[in-house]
């Protein structure tokens, strides 16, 4: 009796880590948004991103607040992370697709420079690519990423507010549907609802 006791418990374990495993697989392939961050907790994570300064991949350092008025994605990611790599391309195409209406992805890439730069020429990156270290990890967590999982992805509207998050692989056609209706607004005209 003890053995057979002992044996589905085994059972329930192992089916409830293949289970976990599974969740946690979807979430990270899936890039599906992430809960929702408290207006504060949203604050201060856009104010992090956006007082950020890091270098590109020429060594020089760029501050993220000067792509603020724009839509921007920024995808925090590594040279050796395959759902990044395999959003990457997405990225690349709804660049080209949206520039012009005001759509700045940024990439941010937690991993060796010479890699990064090797990387992000080879496969033709037409976004700004930034280099962090280790500690810029703290920029994706204080956007929400409590994983400290890549990639991650944070859309900005262009009033400079975190609009969505994303863990793991975010799907062109999911980002299109918030990032389309995004171009369309005029953080002017925001501000001014706002002092009304």
């Amino acid at each position: 009796m003890a053995k057979l006791r002992q044996l589905l418990i085994y059972l329930a374990l192992g089916a409830l880590a293949i289970t976990t495993g599974f969740m946690l697989r979807a979430q990270l392939m899936g890039g599906g948004p992430q809960p929702a961050l408290s207006s504060e907790a949203s604050q201060q994570g856009a104010k992090a991103i956006l007082t950020a300064n890091l270098p590109d991949i020429q060594g020089e350092n760029q501050a993220i607040s000067q792509w603020l008025g724009n839509v921007i994605v920024v995808n925090f990611w590594a040279t050796w992370c395959t759902p990044c790599r395999e959003e990457i391309p997405e990225f690349i195409a709804a660049q080209e697709k949206f520039r012009d209406q005001g759509l700045v992805f940024v990439g941010i890439a937690i991993d060796q420079a010479d890699k990064v730069k090797a990387y992000s020429e080879e496969f033709g990156i037409n976004y700004p690519v930034l280099v962090g270290s280790f500690h810029t990890w703290a920029l994706a967590e204080a956007a929400g990423n409590r994983q400290s999982a890549l990639p991650y992805t944070v859309v900005i509207n262009r009033s400079g507010e975190i609009v969505e998050t994303y863990l793991g692989r975010v799907h062109l056609n999911k980002l299109e549907k918030l990032v389309i209706p995004l171009l369309k607004e005029n953080p002017h005209a925001q501000h001014s609802k706002q002092d009304s």
